[in-house]
């Protein structure tokens, strides 16, 4: 079953428990100041870039499987730039 998602907004909805669980991962591990915002919008950046007919399954994998500590380093790198908050555009579905 294919599904589709008509935004991006309705795709992080469907995903944010997926995003839940990663976020308490980092939190027990002590990344504590790492938001649900900051992985989604890491992977937007890193992962799904240039990423098409993403698979909702390819996408929930690559939430849980993160590599933690790029995501710590993007996020420093990121942090004085950036607003901290989730952002969407139509080039992800």
């Amino acid at each position: 079953m294919d599904i589709k998602f008509n935004s991006q907004e309705e795709l992080y909805t469907r995903v944010k428990p997926a995003l839940n669980a990663k976020l308490q991962e980092l939190h027990r591990l002590g990344f504590s100041y790492i938001t649900i915002d900051d992985i989604w919008n890491y992977l937007k950046e890193s992962k799904w870039k240039n990423g098409k007919d993403l698979t909702l399954s390819d996408i929930v994998s690559n939430i849980i499987h993160v590599d933690n500590k790029m995501l710590d380093e993007y996020l420093k790198g990121k942090l004085t730039k950036t607003r901290r908050s989730e952002y969407f555009d139509e080039d992800l579905i």
